[in-house]
C-alpha cells in the first residue's frame, strides 16, 4: 500500500465523519461526480496542509465541481 492510498483513505473517512456520512456514501458522491481520482491526486496538497483545508476544498469540488483554491 502506498503512502498516497493510505492517506486516500484516512483523508475519506476522516471526511465523512467531518460530515456525519460513512466512507461509502462520501465515496458513493465523489464517483458520481467524477472526483475520485481527482482527490486522490491532490495528496501533495492536502497531505501538507491542515486537514480541515483539504475538507473544505472536498466541499467546494462537490458543490461548485471546482476546488475552492
Amino acid at each position: 500500500m502506498t503512502k498516497e492510498f493510505e492517506f486516500f483513505v484516512y483523508l475519506i473517512e476522516s471526511y465523512a465523519q467531518y460530515k456525519g456520512k460513512d466512507s461509502l456514501s462520501v465515496m458513493r458522491t465523489l464517483d458520481q461526480k467524477g472526483l475520485t481520482e481527482f482527490v486522490y491526486r491532490m495528496y501533495e496538497m492536502y497531505h501538507t496542509e491542515a486537514i480541515e483545508n483539504a475538507f473544505y476544498d472536498i466541499d467546494s469540488l462537490i458543490s461548485v465541481g471546482k476546488p475552492a483554491w
